[in-house]
C-alpha cells in the first residue's frame, strides 16, 4: 500500500499527459513540470501557449479547485503569464492552466508539498554487553527535525574512528540508512579505548541537514551487564551493619567500572542509596553501617564505566540479609484495659504491651511488677512477629483488682536473646482524680489512610506528656493503639485496619504518665453500602396512619455510618410519601393517609457510598379508628338518655300545656247552646258571660224595618229543605247555626251522587247562639215593635267548639225520609225568619244585611235573626202537621237523633 501510494501520483502525471498528447500537449505546457513545494512559502508557476491554442496571455486563468485571483497573475509576454500562490497543508495538489478560447485546460501540474528537513538532535548510542565482551553493534536514536513525519525522509547514520598517527589524519566512515528515529552501526569490532565520531544526515525532497557530531570515547558507549553473585553477610560483631559482596559483569581488560548501591528494609519501597563517592573504586564488596539490628534488608548493585559516562547497567537482582540482634534500645510500649466493677468499688485492669519500637531483636519474654510489688514473668510466644514488622504482636498479662481510690503503679520490661530494654512504667489514677479529655474528635479519609483529628484541651497543658490513639474493632473486639506527640492534634492510624470495618476510635491525652478521660468515635477506613437491610415491622395501623418500627442493622453489616433513613410509601404503582428519618430514630408514624386504602411501604439504609432496600410491606388503613364505633355507640346512647331525660322534664313542668295542645278539651254536646235551639227545650234566657262576649258578633236591626206581620208569618213557615242541594260558603248564615236553612260548608262543585260528607272538613261546624244584647246582664230582651220604639239590639255568640255536625245536619237529605217510606218532617227552627222588605216575588231587599240563597216556591227569602221568647210566642204550633189556622203547617226544622255518635275528629 506504501508503495502504491507512493506511485500513484506519478501514474496520475502519466495518464494526464498520455491524454494531453491528443488534446492538452499541443496547447501549451507549465513549468516547472510536477515540482516539490516547501510548506509555508510561496510556488511560482508559468504558462506557456502554443500557437495551437489560438490564444493570448489575455485569456489565460488558473485554477486549483477554484480560480485564483488575477491580482496573483504576472504576464510575461503575449503567450506566456506567471501564477504565485502560497503553498499550505491545505493546498490543493494539483494546479491547472486554462484558456477562456478552449473548452479543455492547456495544461495542469502535480504539486508535492513538504517540510524542509531539519536538524536531528538528542543524538546517543550505546553498544550493550554480549557475553564476555562488548557488541559491535553500536544502537543509535535522535529526534527528527521536521515539524511532522515524513513518509519520503531518509536518515543515515554516520560513525567513523578517529586517529592520530605522525603522517596523517584519516576517517574510516560506517553508514546505515534507516527511515526511522532510530539506527544501528554495525563497527564490525567494538573499538575499546578508540575515539569515535557519530553524526546523522536527514534528507528529503527539499534538501539535506545533519546534527551535530558526537565525539565520545568509545567505552562511555558501552552498557554493561549488571553485577552478578550479590549476597550480604551479617557479622555478629557489627549487629548495626551488613556486609555487601558482588562480581564484575565484564573483565577489567576490556572495561574499568565502578558502582552503585541501594538498599531497603523487607516489604518497603523506600530505597536509601549509598553515597556514589564511597564506591568509585573498583571494588567487590563494600559494608552497609548505620542499621538496625535484627532488621531484614534488601540490597541491589548496578556499574557503570569509571570515567562516569556512558550507561548504567541495570539493577542487579535484589539480595537479602538480616542484621545480628542486639540489646533493645527502648521501653515496651505498655497499655491498659479497664473494666468497673459495679457494687464493689474497684476496677478490674488488665496490663497490655507491644515489643519495643527498637526491640533490637525478638522480645522473647516480659517481667512485670504488679502494685504489690511482686513480679512475673510471662513468656512471649514463639509464633509472634518480630519488631522489624509494622504490626507489633500484643502480649496480654493476667487481670488485677484495684480500688477506685487507689492508684496504682505497674512496671515492665522486655528481654530479647542479647539482653533486657529500659523499664516502662504504668500509672492507674484514682477514680475521683479528674483529668480534662480533649475536644472536638473528628476523622476522615485521605490516601487510603483513617486520619483523626481533635482539639486539646486547655487545661493542664503543663503536664500533658503525650496522645494515645486507641481503636477497637467492632466486629471481633481487637484492640491497638499508638502514641503521638504532644504537640500534635491529627495522626494517622498506622495499624492494619480493614475497609468496610467499624472502629471505636478514643484519643487519650497522657499527663505526667496518666491518661485522662478517653473521647470515643466511630470511624471507618472506607465505606460501603450496608450488607443487610433494617427489619421493618408494622407496629400499630390506624385510620388515617401507620406506626412504622424497624431494627438496627447490625454492626458488622452495617460497613459504613448510617446517614439516614428514608421512607417510601406507594399508592397504586405510585410514590405517595416520602420521608427522611434520622439514624438514631427506629420508629415513626406515617401519615396522612386515607382511610380504608392499601398501601405498600419500605425502607432504605444510607450511608455515604451506598444504600440498601428492605423488602416491601403490603398493609391497609382501618375504615374505622380505633374506639369510633364504640364512641358511636356510647354518644347515640347518650343522646338518647337526654332526649328522654328532657322529654320527662318537659312533661312534668308543661304537662296541662303539653295535654292541651295534643289532646284538646271536646266540648261537651249536651252544655252547647245549641241544645236550646230545640222546639222540645224550654225556652230559658242563657245569659252569657261576660268572657264569653269577646268573641261575639253583633247584628243591629232598626226598629223600623220590622214588620210584625211578617215576622208573624215566617213563624208559621219554614223554608223547605231542598235534597241534594247544599248552599255554598258565601250564602250561608255566617254563624255556623245548625238550622233547617243550615248545611255542611260543602263546595257547589261537590258530587252529588252519595259523596260521604263525614270524609271532608265540613264535618264539623261551629255552634252559634243569640243572647239579646241590654243594658243589664242577665235581662231578657223583649222585640219592640216600630211604634213602641227603637229595638234592643241582639247580640249573636259564636261557639268555637269542633263538635262534628250530627247526622241529620251532615245529611240533609235523609231529612224527609223514614223506615217505612213516609216522608218525616222536622220543625224548623223558628231562628230564622223572613226579613221584613223581602218581596213575595223574590225581590232583594234594600237594606244591607247577611242572607241566605233558598230553592223556594217564591224564589230567594230574606231571613233574620230574633229572640228567643218573642219566637217562642209567635209560633205555638197547635198540633202535629197543621197550624193555627187549621193549614197543613210548615215543615218544623230540628234536629236530628244521633244515631252513629260523634264521628272521630
Amino acid at each position: 500500500m506504501d508503495t502504491l501510494g507512493c506511485w500513484l501520483p506519478f501514474l496520475s502525471l502519466v495518464f494526464l499527459s498520455s491524454t494531453a498528447s491528443g488534446a492538452i500537449a499541443n496547447y501549451g505546457m507549465i513549468q516547472p513540470q510536477s515540482p516539490t513545494v516547501e510548506i509555508g512559502k510561496n510556488f511560482t508557476a508559468t504558462c506557456v501557449l502554443y500557437k495551437e491554442a489560438l490564444s493570448t496571455a489575455e485569456d489565460i486563468y488558473w485554477t486549483n479547485v477554484i480560480e485564483i485571483p488575477k491580482d496573483q497573475y504576472t504576464k510575461i509576454n503575449d503567450s506566456a503569464v506567471n501564477v504565485t500562490i502560497s503553498i499550505t497543508e491545505n493546498t490543493e495538489p494539483w494546479l491547472y492552466c486554462k484558456s477562456r478560447q478552449l473548452h479543455s485546460p492547456v495544461h495542469g501540474i502535480l504539486l508535492t508539498k513538504e517540510y524542509p528537513p531539519g536538524k536531528p538532535t538528542n543524538l546517543s548510542c550505546e553498544a550493550v554487553q554480549s557475553g564476555q565482551r562488548i557488541s559491535p553493534y553500536l544502537s543509535c536514536t535522535w529526534v527528527s527535525g521536521l515539524k511532522e513525519p515524513q513518509s519520503g525522509a531518509k536518515y543515515t547514520v554516520h560513525s567513523s574512528t578517529l586517529f592520530v598517527s605522525e603522517k596523517d589524519f584519516g576517517k574510516e566512515p560506517y553508514k546505515n540508512h534507516t527511515q526511522k528515529g532510530s539506527g544501528i552501526v554495525d563497527l564490525s569490532t567494538f573499538p575499546y579505548y578508540v575515539l569515535l565520531e557519530i553524526w546523522v544526515e536527514e534528507e528529503n525532497k527539499l534538501g539535506k541537514v545533519q546534527s551535530d557530531h558526537l565525539e565520545i570515547d568509545a567505552n562511555e558507549l558501552a552498557k554493561t551487564n549488571p553485577p552478578f553473585g550479590v549476597k550480604l553477610i551479617p557479622e555478629n560483631e557489627f549487629p548495626r551493619s551488613l556486609r555487601v559482596e558482588w562480581e564484575h559483569p565484564i573483565s577489567e581488560l576490556y572495561l574499568r567500572l565502578r558502582y552503585h548501591i541501594r538498599f531497603c528494609t523487607a516489604g518497603s519501597k523506600e530505597w536509601f542509596e549509598v553515597p556514589q563517592s564511597d564506591t568509585e573504586n573498583y571494588m567487590k564488596s563494600f559494608r552497609l553501617q548505620d542499621l538496625k539490628p535484627d532488621t531484614v534488608y534488601v540490597v541491589q548493585v548496578r556499574c557503570i564505566h569509571k570515567g562516569g559516562g556512558g550507561h548504567w547497567s541495570g539493577w542487579s537482582k535484589s539480595a537479602e540479609g538480616r542484621t545480628p540482634e542486639a540489646k533493645p534500645a527502648s521501653k515496651p510500649d505498655v497499655w491498659r484495659v479497664i473494666v468497673p466493677v459495679e457494687g464493689r468499688g474497684e476496677r478490674e485492669v488488665q496490663v497490655i504491651s507491644k515489643a519495643p519500637v527498637e526491640s533490637n531483636g525478638k522480645i522473647r519474654e516480659y517481667d512485670i511488677r504488679f502494685p504489690n510489688g511482686k513480679w512475673e514473668t510471662v513468656t512471649v510466644n514463639n509464633t509472634d512477629l518480630d519488631s522489624s514488622s509494622q504490626e507489633r504482636k500484643i502480649t496480654v498479662f493476667r487481670k488485677t483488682a484495684i480500688s477506685d481510690s487507689v492508684k496504682a503503679h505497674f512496671a515492665v520490661i522486655g528481654r530479647n536473646s542479647v539482653g533486657v530494654s529500659p523499664t516502662a512504667s504504668l500509672v492507674i489514677p484514682k477514680i475521683s482524680q479528674d483529668l480534662p479529655h480533649v475536644e472536638a474528635l473528628g476523622w476522615y479519609n485521605h490516601e487510603g489512610k483513617l486520619w483523626v483529628k481533635w482539639d486539646p484541651s486547655p487545661i493542664n497543658m503543663d503536664n500533658l506528656s503525650e496522645y494515645v490513639v486507641e481503636w477497637v474493632s467492632a466486629s471481633d473486639g481487637q484492640m491497638d493503639w499508638q502514641r503521638e506527640h504532644k504537640h500534635r492534634n491529627q495522626a494517622a492510624i498506622l495499624g492494619n485496619l480493614q475497609k468496610f470495618t467499624r472502629y471505636n476510635v478514643s484519643v487519650y491525652p497522657v499527663y505526667s504518665g496518666m491518661a485522662g478521660k478517653p473521647m470515643t468515635t466511630v470511624a471507618f477506613l472506607e465505606q460501603g453500602a450496608p450488607l443487610e437491610a433494617p427489619a421493618l415491622r408494622l407496629k400499630r395501623i390506624g385510620k388515617y396512619d401507620v406506626e412504622l418500627e424497624w431494627f438496627e442493622i447490625p454492626l458488622d453489616k452495617q460497613r459504613g455510618i448510617i446517614v439516614n433513613y428514608t421512607i417510601f410509601c406507594w399508592l397504586n404503582g405510585k410514590e405517595y410519601l416520602k420521608e427522611t428519618i434520622p439514624p438514631t430514630t427506629h420508629s415513626y408514624t406515617l401519615k396522612p393517609l386515607s382511610s380504608h386504602t392499601s398501601y405498600v411501604v419500605w425502607i432504605r439504609a444510607s450511608t455515604i457510598n451506598g444504600s440498601v432496600d428492605c423488602p416491601e410491606t403490603s398493609f391497609s388503613t382501618l375504615k374505622y379508628a380505633p374506639g369510633q364505633i364504640e364512641g358511636i355507640v356510647v354518644g347515640v346512647c347518650f343522646a338518647f338518655l337526654l332526649c328522654v331525660l328532657a322529654v320527662l322534664i318537659l312533661w312534668f313542668n308543661f304537662k296541662s300545656w303539653i295535654k292541651k295542645i295534643f289532646w284538646p278539651d271536646v266540648p261537651n254536646p249536651s252544655n252547647s247552646t245549641i241544645a236550646t235551639w230545640s222546639p222540645d227545650f224550654p225556652s230559658k234566657p242563657d245569659t252569657p258571660k261576660e268572657g264569653a262576649l269577646a268573641n261575639v258578633s253583633v247584628m243591629e236591626v232598626e226598629a223600623d224595618m220590622l214588620d210584625s206581620k211578617s215576622l208573624f208569618e215566617e213563624e208559621k213557615t219554614c223554608l223547605p229543605l231542598k235534597k241534594d242541594k247544599y248552599l255554598s260558603e258565601e250564602h250561608s248564615s255566617g254563624i255556623g247555626g245548625s238550622s233547617c236553612m243550615s248545611s255542611p260548608r260543602q263546595s257547589v262543585s261537590d258530587s252529588d251522587e252519595g259523596s260521604d260528607s263525614g270524609q271532608t272538613t265540613a264535618s264539623t261546624v261551629q255552634y252559634s247562639s243569640v243572647v239579646a244584647s241590654s243594658g243589664y246582664k242577665g235581662q231578657t230582651p223583649s222585640l219592640l215593635r216600630p211604634s213602641q220604639g227603637p229595638t234592643q239590639q241582639p247580640t249573636f255568640a259564636r261557639s268555637e267548639s269542633t263538635q262534628p255536625l250530627l247526622d241529620s245536619e251532615e245529611h240533609p237529605d235523609l231529612l224527609g225520609q223514614e223506615s217505612g217510606g213516609q216522608t218525616q218532617r222536622y220543625p224548623c227552627n223558628p231562628y230564622f225568619r223572613r226579613w221584613p222588605g223581602a218581596s213575595e216575588d223574590g225581590g232583594q231587599p234594600a237594606a244591607e244585611f247577611n242572607h241566605l240563597e233558598m230553592e223556594g216556591q217564591g224564589g230567594v227569602a230574606m231571613l233574620r235573626f230574633s229572640p228567643v221568647d218573642e219566637i217562642s210566642q209567635q209560633t205555638t204550633p197547635t198540633e202535629e202537621g197543621q197550624s193555627s189556622d187549621g193549614q197543613p203547617a210548615d215543615p218544623i226544622c230540628s234536629y236530628m237523633p244521633q244515631l252513629n255518635g260523634y264521628r272521630p275528629q
